[in-house]
Formats: structure tokens, sequence, C-alpha cells
């Protein structure tokens, strides 16, 4: 944990979201701050910090917050609505803004899965945002999602009309948001343990009768910086889609990780790669630095087991 963790709440709507501000390691004025969260049931312990910690390192400070509903946050538990969860960054950026020591021209947003789709819309929705990171993201439910087996799809249906709730993660073949194979071994590994979680592995099913959840519309007439981190072997969400859309941004930028999958960019050697693309992202968009060169006509590489461009996937 880190020892400048600092415990803050905010508001949105009439409910509190619990938050934690990791300060910039470096003080000298107003800093630039970049605001985090999860995808779908993901918490603030679920090892966000591990990115929040290198952030503040670098001089940017993180704000990494829990939805309502989800974490330390108050609201009806475990209700998802992607248009909540949009409401809770919009009360995040707000609050990030009128932090002391901050910046307010020099906000980004940051996001995981579907968390990376709500970093995409938010910084679209706000002129003001200087830079957004999309990681393993979902961005279109419609293209990104694996094929199931009818049955499966179903049960999926029945619990969304009857307003019921199902699994976030499960096994394949099961009705769950997240199914794939490997999915919750993998998110076990992420998750906090012991008295230190706050996860539950329960979501709310009738948000799937609504229409699609679509960020990725945003992603062509995006105005900042856009990094898009993206896992090759992905079995949650398919990458095809969020590549062509990182290549399509006005300022985009793409890293692809070959031989990882959704669940493996939050510790060893993926992890590191990840947050060290980043922050070198965040420091020279929000801090003015280019320490590697990269512009955004060659920023389309793999950082882990091949140096040279990574060709194009299928």
């Amino acid at each position: 944990m880190s020892m400048r963790r600092k415990e803050l709440t905010f508001s949105s709507s009439s409910d509190t979201c619990a938050a934690w501000l990791y300060p910039a390691a470096v003080d000298e004025g107003a800093r630039p701050i970049i605001v985090m969260a999860h995808g779908l049931t993901g918490t603030r312990r679920d090892r966000l910090g591990a990115f929040a910690d290198r952030f503040a390192a670098a001089g940017i400070a993180a704000l990494v917050f829990d939805y309502r509903g989800f974490g330390d946050s108050t609201g009806e538990p475990d209700l998802y609505e992607p248009s909540r969860q949009l409401d809770d960054w919009r009360a995040a950026i707000a609050f990030a803004r009128s932090l002391p020591g901050v910046d307010a021209e020099r906000v980004a947003t940051l996001g995981s899965s579907s968390g990376g789709g709500h970093a995409l819309a938010a910084a679209a929705a706000d002129r003001k945002i200087a830079a957004a990171i999309s990681q393993v993201p979902m961005l279109d439910r419609e293209t990104q999602s694996y094929i199931r087996p009818q049955h499966v799809l179903e049960a999926i249906k029945a619990a969304a009309a009857e307003g019921r709730y199902l699994p976030a993660v499960g096994q394949p073949n099961e009705a769950a948001l997240i199914y794939a194979p490997g999915a919750e071994v993998g998110w076990r590994r992420v998750v906090a343990i012991g008295d230190e979680s706050r996860w539950r592995n329960r979501v709310s099913a009738a948000w799937l009768l609504g229409p699609p959840y679509r960020p990725i519309q945003h992603s062509a007439s995006l105005h900042c910086p856009w990094l898009v981190c993206v896992a090759a072997d992905d079995q949650v969400a398919k990458p095809g889609p969020a590549i062509e859309a990182a290549r399509g941004a006005p300022k985009g930028e793409l890293r692809i990780y070959p031989g990882i999958d959704h669940f493996d960019i939050y510790d060893g050697p993926p992890h590191e790669a990840v947050v060290a693309d980043e922050v070198e992202f965040l420091q020279r968009h929000l801090l003015g630095r280019n320490l590697s060169g990269n512009t955004y006509a060659d920023a389309e590489f793999s950082r882990i087991g091949l140096p040279e461009r990574q060709k194009p996937l299928p």
C-alpha cells in the first residue's frame, strides 16, 4: 500500500463514491492528475494501485474511485448501468479538478476493460480532458464479444428480463457476463483478498435489455491523445475492434502485447510493459516530455518478446 495514499469521497447524484488519491511525488506547483476506475464490478482495491503508484512516482497524481454500488461506495449494491457509471466518471473528473495542488487543465482518464470504454466516452464528452488511456478495453459489446452457446444466451436473456443478477465472472458455458476460458482464475488473481477485498461476483443483468453500449463510436472524433493497450490473446474482449479504433483515432496510439490475455496486465512482466508505456505516454502529454521520440505515426509497437513493430492482427 502506498504510504502517501489518501482516503477521499465525492458525491455522485445522491450517493457517495469512495476514492483514493495518490499525490504526485513531485510537489512543484500544480500537478496533472489521472482519474482511474476498473470495469464492470472491479474495485479500486483490485490492483489499480499498482498503476497509480507508478504514475504518482512519475509526477502525476492519480484518483482511483469505486462506482456507486461497488467497492466502498454507497448506492444500490451490484447495480451496473453504463450510463450510471459514466455519471460517476463525470463526478470524479469534476472532483479531481477541484483538489488542491491539481492543474485542472491537465486531467487524463484511464479505465480497464469496460472501464476502458468509459475512459474513452468520458474524455469524448469533456473537451478539457488532456489525454485518455484504455487498457484491455471493451469498447463495443456488439463486435468484441465472443460467440456463446444458445442455451447460455437464453439463460442470460431470462435473467435480464426478470431483473435478476448474474455472476460477473464464470466458467465457459456458464451464464455469467465474463465466461472466457481461464477468466475466472485470471480475475481471482487480480482481486484483493481477505479483509482487503470488497469485490462480489454478482452484477445486475437488466441493462442488457437496453441499447448496446458502444463507446467505440467516439474514437474517430476524439480530440485528445488516446493510448490503447491491447492484449493480443484477449479472450474476454476481441482485440480487433479496439486495434482498428486506435488506428482510426485522430491522436490514437496503439500498443499490442503478444502472448497475454485480458487479466495478465496486472502483475509480472506484462504489467511492467503496460505501465511503462502508460507512464511514457502521460509524461509526453501531461508533462511535455518526449522520452522516446515517439510520434503518432510510429507509436504502434510491441513491448513483450518482440522489439520490432508488431504485425497487424487479422
